[in-house]
């Protein structure tokens, strides 16, 4: 029987199983699906397909940084434990110094690294390592330079929050400063320019509100409105935020004294939105001698 393209694919997002693995498994077995499913779990190659349902939101954001290039990468899996793995540390490294050479995570994800794609790689780590992990998501910036900040680092360049800051021109003390700055912060936008429409009319809306509840005459609150919105601004945006090393400045004015423009930044967190489920310990470990 002639094996197609939909039907190795079909079996890959069934199984969670390579390429190859696929493709092999279909063949083996006369294009019959359920018994390539069954021949990819003898082997070990299906193993993934059993923890899609699991919540992967623990892992590490790596960065890789080259010349004027910067990328942030988050990789996914179900456990702390297992961002202390070396061997997941190394996967990670590898995935995001790949993901220098593309401009999606999708193009990442079909990527190859150590002759497999990226997807396959993970894949495997899945099956070997028994957790379900994810790439998850990717963020790039350039610039004149790049400097990097890991925030609880694990490793080198990886940990819990990656940082990422893309100047024009060249200064890496006030870089790696911002960085931390951003870290700490976590401004929702470079400028006022860059802030999500939808964010600023919810807070206007709510000042407004605010504002109307003090009885003052219109005109009064007119200048309210427009007064509380610009300390939204300024506590929101990171050119407008008040610099952590020096507050007497904005952090726009602190890059511009260091003679370096910011570009733009990147801010990523293991685990941001994604809804974790939260368990009564004594009650899984109840349950589970229960046999239920």
């Amino acid at each position: 029987m002639a094996i197609t393209a939909q039907m190795v694919k079909e079996l890959r997002e069934t199984t969670g199983a390579g390429m190859m693995d696929a493709k092999k498994a279909l063949t083996e077995n006369d294009g019959n699906m359920d018994a390539a499913v069954d021949w990819l779990r003898t082997k070990g190659l299906a193993k993934a397909a059993k923890k899609a349902d699991r919540v992967a939101a623990e892992g590490l954001v790596a960065v890789a940084v080259e010349g004027g290039k910067g990328v942030a990468v988050e990789v996914n899996s179900e456990t702390d434990f297992v961002a202390k793995n070396e061997e997941f540390q190394n996967m990670v490294r590898g995935i995001a110094e790949t993901a220098l050479k593309v401009d999606s995570v999708d193009a990442l994800r079909d990527a190859e690294l150590n002759g497999k794609t990226v997807n396959e790689v993970v894949t495997d780590a899945v099956a070997k390592i028994g957790e379900k992990m994810e790439l998850r998501r990717m963020d790039k910036v350039e610039g004149d330079s790049v400097v990097s900040y890991v925030h609880n680092a694990a490793a080198p360049n990886m940990g819990k929050i990656g940082v990422l800051v893309a100047l024009k021109g060249e200064n890496a003390e006030i870089g790696k400063q911002i960085a931390m700055h951003i870290a700490a912060t976590n401004p929702a936008s470079l400028s006022e320019k860059d802030l999500d429409p939808a964010l600023v009319e919810r807070e206007k809306s709510v000042l407004t509100e605010q504002a109307r509840e003090s009885g003052k005459p219109e005109n009064i609150i007119e200048n309210m409105i427009k007064g509380r919105m610009k300390k939204f601004f300024e506590e929101v945006t990171l050119l407008g935020q008040k610099f952590v090393i020096n507050p007497d400045i904005t952090v726009g004015e602190a890059a511009k004294e260091a003679g370096v423009e910011i570009l733009s930044f990147v801010r990523m967190g293991v685990g941001e939105g994604i809804e974790k489920k939260e368990e009564d310990f004594a009650a899984e470990v109840a349950k589970t001698l229960g046999g239920n």
